[in-house]
Protein backbone atom coordinates (compact mmCIF):
# COMPACT_ATOMS: atom_id res chain seq x y z
CA UNK A 1 0.00 0.00 0.00
CA UNK A 2 2.41 2.30 0.93
CA UNK A 3 5.23 1.65 -2.07
CA UNK A 4 1.66 2.12 -4.56
CA UNK A 5 1.30 5.70 -2.75
CA UNK A 6 5.04 6.53 -3.33
CA UNK A 7 4.64 5.19 -7.19
CA UNK A 8 1.56 7.48 -7.12
CA UNK A 9 3.29 10.49 -5.71
CA UNK A 10 6.75 10.44 -8.01
CA UNK A 11 4.10 10.17 -10.84
CA UNK A 12 2.13 13.07 -9.69
CA UNK A 13 5.71 14.83 -9.56
CA UNK A 14 7.06 14.06 -12.78
CA UNK A 15 3.68 15.21 -14.11
CA UNK A 16 4.39 18.42 -12.70
CA UNK A 17 8.01 18.73 -13.76
CA UNK A 18 6.92 18.40 -17.37
CA UNK A 19 4.45 20.95 -17.41
CA UNK A 20 6.44 23.35 -15.89
CA UNK A 21 9.05 23.08 -18.14
CA UNK A 22 6.56 22.69 -20.88
CA UNK A 23 5.13 26.07 -19.42
CA UNK A 24 8.68 27.66 -19.37
CA UNK A 25 9.44 26.43 -22.92
CA UNK A 26 5.84 28.49 -24.14
CA UNK A 27 6.54 31.77 -22.36
CA UNK A 28 10.59 32.42 -23.32
CA UNK A 29 9.63 33.39 -26.59
CA UNK A 30 7.47 36.03 -25.52
CA UNK A 31 9.75 37.19 -22.31
CA UNK A 32 12.64 36.95 -24.84
CA UNK A 33 10.58 39.47 -26.94
CA UNK A 34 9.54 41.68 -24.03
CA UNK A 35 12.88 41.92 -23.16
CA UNK A 36 13.93 42.94 -26.46
CA UNK A 37 11.70 45.59 -27.02
CA UNK A 38 13.66 47.40 -24.39
CA UNK A 39 17.04 47.17 -26.29
CA UNK A 40 18.60 48.81 -28.92
CA UNK A 41 19.16 47.31 -32.22
CA UNK A 42 23.27 46.94 -31.19
CA UNK A 43 22.30 44.72 -28.13
CA UNK A 44 20.13 42.45 -30.50
CA UNK A 45 22.44 42.05 -32.99
CA UNK A 46 25.16 41.65 -30.42
CA UNK A 47 23.33 38.99 -28.60
CA UNK A 48 19.82 38.35 -29.50
CA UNK A 49 18.57 36.24 -26.44
CA UNK A 50 18.80 38.53 -23.04
CA UNK A 51 17.33 37.94 -19.97
CA UNK A 52 18.09 41.50 -18.86
CA UNK A 53 15.75 44.36 -19.50
CA UNK A 54 17.70 47.68 -21.19
CA UNK A 55 16.92 51.35 -20.99
CA UNK A 56 16.15 51.78 -24.53
CA UNK A 57 12.12 51.48 -24.53
CA UNK A 58 11.56 55.30 -25.17
CA UNK A 59 14.29 55.60 -28.06
CA UNK A 60 12.06 52.32 -29.52
CA UNK A 61 9.18 54.31 -29.43
CA UNK A 62 10.77 57.45 -30.65
CA UNK A 63 11.29 55.24 -34.04
CA UNK A 64 7.47 54.80 -33.70
CA UNK A 65 6.94 58.77 -33.43
CA UNK A 66 9.19 59.48 -36.23
CA UNK A 67 7.23 56.96 -38.60
CA UNK A 68 4.30 58.44 -40.94
CA UNK A 69 1.87 56.09 -38.48
CA UNK A 70 0.81 56.75 -35.57
CA UNK A 71 0.85 53.23 -32.99
CA UNK A 72 -1.91 54.08 -30.97
CA UNK A 73 -4.29 54.72 -33.47
CA UNK A 74 -2.96 51.30 -35.42
CA UNK A 75 -3.28 50.11 -32.03
CA UNK A 76 -7.56 51.21 -31.68
CA UNK A 77 -7.65 50.70 -35.89
CA UNK A 78 -7.22 46.82 -34.71
CA UNK A 79 -8.63 46.55 -31.66
CA UNK A 80 -12.29 48.17 -33.97
CA UNK A 81 -11.73 46.04 -36.52
CA UNK A 82 -10.70 42.72 -34.54
CA UNK A 83 -13.21 43.45 -32.11
CA UNK A 84 -16.05 44.05 -34.35
CA UNK A 85 -15.11 40.75 -36.52
CA UNK A 86 -15.16 38.65 -33.43
CA UNK A 87 -18.42 40.16 -32.45
CA UNK A 88 -19.91 39.48 -35.77
CA UNK A 89 -18.39 35.82 -36.73
CA UNK A 90 -19.49 34.51 -33.63
CA UNK A 91 -22.99 35.59 -32.94
CA UNK A 92 -23.89 35.13 -36.81
CA UNK A 93 -22.38 31.84 -37.08
CA UNK A 94 -24.01 30.78 -34.00
CA UNK A 95 -27.33 31.74 -35.36
CA UNK A 96 -26.62 29.67 -38.67
CA UNK A 97 -26.04 26.71 -36.45
CA UNK A 98 -29.18 27.01 -34.39
CA UNK A 99 -31.08 27.34 -37.52
CA UNK A 100 -29.30 24.41 -39.37
CA UNK A 101 -29.92 22.20 -35.70
CA UNK A 102 -33.40 23.35 -34.54
CA UNK A 103 -35.44 23.60 -37.99
CA UNK A 104 -36.01 20.72 -40.17
CA UNK A 105 -36.77 22.62 -43.57
CA UNK A 106 -36.03 21.04 -46.71
CA UNK A 107 -32.66 22.23 -48.07
CA UNK A 108 -31.07 21.93 -45.19
CA UNK A 109 -28.47 19.59 -45.85
CA UNK A 110 -27.43 21.03 -49.30
CA UNK A 111 -27.14 24.30 -47.70
CA UNK A 112 -24.93 22.66 -44.92
CA UNK A 113 -23.46 21.35 -48.10
CA UNK A 114 -22.58 24.51 -49.72
CA UNK A 115 -20.76 26.16 -46.28
CA UNK A 116 -18.71 23.27 -46.25
CA UNK A 117 -17.95 24.51 -49.61
CA UNK A 118 -17.04 27.67 -49.29
CA UNK A 119 -14.68 26.44 -46.35
CA UNK A 120 -12.33 25.26 -48.88
CA UNK A 121 -12.02 28.32 -50.36
CA UNK A 122 -8.78 29.88 -49.86
CA UNK A 123 -9.25 33.69 -48.76
CA UNK A 124 -6.49 34.97 -51.71
CA UNK A 125 -8.13 33.07 -54.69
CA UNK A 126 -11.00 35.71 -53.87
CA UNK A 127 -8.58 38.86 -53.14
CA UNK A 128 -8.44 40.62 -55.98
CA UNK A 129 -12.46 40.28 -56.89
CA UNK A 130 -13.52 41.20 -53.34
CA UNK A 131 -10.87 44.51 -53.75
CA UNK A 132 -12.43 45.25 -57.01
CA UNK A 133 -16.06 45.10 -55.41
CA UNK A 134 -14.81 47.19 -52.65
CA UNK A 135 -13.04 49.55 -54.55
CA UNK A 136 -16.63 50.32 -56.73
CA UNK A 137 -18.61 50.60 -53.60
CA UNK A 138 -16.33 52.98 -52.10
CA UNK A 139 -15.15 51.10 -49.10
CA UNK A 140 -11.56 51.05 -49.81
CA UNK A 141 -9.45 53.32 -46.85
CA UNK A 142 -12.58 51.61 -44.60
CA UNK A 143 -12.56 49.35 -41.63
CA UNK A 144 -15.82 48.20 -42.98
CA UNK A 145 -14.40 45.34 -45.41
CA UNK A 146 -12.49 43.83 -42.45
CA UNK A 147 -15.42 43.38 -40.18
CA UNK A 148 -18.73 42.48 -42.20
CA UNK A 149 -17.48 39.69 -44.48
CA UNK A 150 -16.87 37.92 -40.95
CA UNK A 151 -20.85 37.37 -41.00
CA UNK A 152 -20.30 34.82 -42.93
CA UNK A 153 -17.47 32.03 -41.28
CA UNK A 154 -18.08 28.44 -42.56
CA UNK A 155 -15.64 26.51 -40.42
CA UNK A 156 -17.08 28.56 -37.05
CA UNK A 157 -20.60 27.64 -38.47
CA UNK A 158 -19.23 24.41 -38.67
CA UNK A 159 -17.61 24.47 -35.06
CA UNK A 160 -20.87 25.62 -33.54
CA UNK A 161 -23.17 23.38 -35.53
CA UNK A 162 -21.28 20.41 -34.11
CA UNK A 163 -21.30 21.91 -30.65
CA UNK A 164 -25.53 22.33 -30.49
CA UNK A 165 -25.98 18.89 -31.83
CA UNK A 166 -23.76 17.51 -29.20
CA UNK A 167 -25.70 19.68 -25.78
CA UNK A 168 -28.69 21.46 -27.15
CA UNK A 169 -32.19 19.08 -26.49
CA UNK A 170 -34.90 20.61 -28.37
CA UNK A 171 -37.50 19.69 -25.56
CA UNK A 172 -35.61 22.91 -24.04
CA UNK A 173 -36.44 24.44 -27.31
CA UNK A 174 -39.86 23.01 -27.81
CA UNK A 175 -40.68 24.67 -24.19
CA UNK A 176 -39.76 27.65 -24.87
CA UNK A 177 -41.87 27.73 -27.93
CA UNK A 178 -44.78 26.58 -25.85
CA UNK A 179 -44.63 29.77 -23.37
CA UNK A 180 -45.24 31.80 -26.00
CA UNK A 181 -40.98 33.00 -26.28
CA UNK A 182 -40.31 34.55 -29.68
CA UNK A 183 -37.24 32.87 -32.05
CA UNK A 184 -34.63 35.54 -31.49
CA UNK A 185 -35.94 35.83 -27.48
CA UNK A 186 -35.66 31.95 -27.43
CA UNK A 187 -32.03 32.08 -28.98
CA UNK A 188 -30.95 35.25 -27.07
CA UNK A 189 -31.44 34.18 -23.78
CA UNK A 190 -31.23 30.17 -24.13
CA UNK A 191 -29.28 29.29 -26.76
CA UNK A 192 -26.63 31.55 -26.71
CA UNK A 193 -25.80 30.94 -22.96
CA UNK A 194 -25.81 27.27 -23.61
CA UNK A 195 -23.06 28.05 -26.17
CA UNK A 196 -20.72 30.15 -24.60
CA UNK A 197 -17.85 27.54 -23.88
CA UNK A 198 -18.02 27.10 -27.81
CA UNK A 199 -18.42 30.88 -28.47
CA UNK A 200 -15.41 31.42 -25.86
CA UNK A 201 -12.98 29.11 -27.80
CA UNK A 202 -14.07 30.78 -31.49
CA UNK A 203 -13.63 34.32 -30.06
CA UNK A 204 -10.42 33.99 -29.85
CA UNK A 205 -9.65 32.14 -32.67
CA UNK A 206 -11.17 34.44 -34.68
CA UNK A 207 -9.77 37.74 -32.77
CA UNK A 208 -6.29 36.23 -33.32
CA UNK A 209 -6.63 35.53 -36.90
CA UNK A 210 -8.51 38.57 -37.47
CA UNK A 211 -5.75 41.08 -35.11
CA UNK A 212 -2.68 39.20 -37.30
CA UNK A 213 -4.46 39.85 -40.64
CA UNK A 214 -2.00 41.32 -42.92
CA UNK A 215 -3.05 40.61 -46.84
CA UNK A 216 -6.34 41.98 -46.76
CA UNK A 217 -5.85 45.22 -44.71
CA UNK A 218 -2.77 45.54 -46.95
CA UNK A 219 -4.41 45.89 -50.20
CA UNK A 220 -7.49 47.67 -49.11
CA UNK A 221 -5.75 50.55 -46.27
CA UNK A 222 -3.35 52.58 -48.40
CA UNK A 223 -4.46 55.52 -45.47
CA UNK A 224 -1.64 55.55 -42.52
CA UNK A 225 -4.34 56.81 -40.39
CA UNK A 226 -6.77 53.48 -41.38
CA UNK A 227 -3.35 51.26 -41.08
CA UNK A 228 -3.75 48.38 -38.38
CA UNK A 229 -0.58 46.96 -36.48
CA UNK A 230 0.33 44.46 -38.22
CA UNK A 231 0.68 46.84 -41.50
CA UNK A 232 2.53 49.17 -39.06
CA UNK A 233 4.88 46.40 -38.07
CA UNK A 234 5.88 45.39 -41.13
CA UNK A 235 6.67 49.11 -42.66
CA UNK A 236 9.02 48.91 -38.96
CA UNK A 237 12.18 49.85 -41.40
CA UNK A 238 14.29 52.80 -40.94
CA UNK A 239 15.87 52.21 -44.55
CA UNK A 240 17.57 49.73 -46.72
CA UNK A 241 20.83 49.27 -45.07
CA UNK A 242 19.29 49.21 -41.42
CA UNK A 243 16.04 47.97 -39.45
CA UNK A 244 15.49 49.11 -36.13
CA UNK A 245 15.19 45.94 -34.49
CA UNK A 246 14.30 46.94 -30.76
CA UNK A 247 11.53 49.10 -32.44
CA UNK A 248 10.28 46.11 -34.04
CA UNK A 249 10.43 44.19 -31.21
CA UNK A 250 8.62 46.53 -29.67
CA UNK A 251 5.90 46.67 -32.27
CA UNK A 252 5.19 42.76 -31.57
CA UNK A 253 5.13 43.52 -27.84
CA UNK A 254 2.20 45.45 -28.69
CA UNK A 255 0.07 43.09 -31.04
CA UNK A 256 0.67 40.45 -28.26
CA UNK A 257 -0.33 42.32 -25.57
CA UNK A 258 -4.49 42.18 -26.54
CA UNK A 259 -4.00 38.81 -27.47
CA UNK A 260 -2.95 37.78 -23.75
CA UNK A 261 -5.99 39.53 -22.47
CA UNK A 262 -8.41 37.74 -24.51
CA UNK A 263 -7.00 34.86 -23.93
CA UNK A 264 -7.38 35.45 -20.07
CA UNK A 265 -10.68 36.79 -19.92
CA UNK A 266 -12.04 34.17 -22.08
CA UNK A 267 -10.75 30.44 -20.81
CA UNK A 268 -12.76 30.56 -17.74
CA UNK A 269 -15.30 29.42 -19.84
CA UNK A 270 -13.47 27.29 -22.00
CA UNK A 271 -12.85 25.46 -18.61
CA UNK A 272 -16.11 25.65 -17.78
CA UNK A 273 -16.93 23.83 -20.99
CA UNK A 274 -14.24 21.12 -20.67
CA UNK A 275 -15.62 20.42 -17.32
CA UNK A 276 -19.16 20.14 -18.11
CA UNK A 277 -18.39 18.19 -21.57
CA UNK A 278 -16.99 15.63 -18.80
CA UNK A 279 -19.75 14.59 -16.51
CA UNK A 280 -21.89 12.34 -16.76
CA UNK A 281 -25.71 13.00 -16.22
Amino acid sequence: MKSLKTSTNITKTIIYVVCTFLAILSIFPFLVMFINSTRSTFQIQQDSVSLIPSTYLRSNWAVFEGKSFNPITGFVNSMLSSGGATLCAVYFSSLTAYALVAYSWKLRQPFFSFIMAVLMIPAQVTGIGFYQFMYRIGWTNSLLPLILPAIASPSMVFFMRQYLMANLSLDIVNSARIDGSGEFHTFNRIILPIMKPAMATQAIFTFVISWNNLFIPLILLTNNKKATMPIMVSLLRGDIYKTEYGAVYLGLSLTVLPLFVIYFLLSKYIIAGVSLGALKE
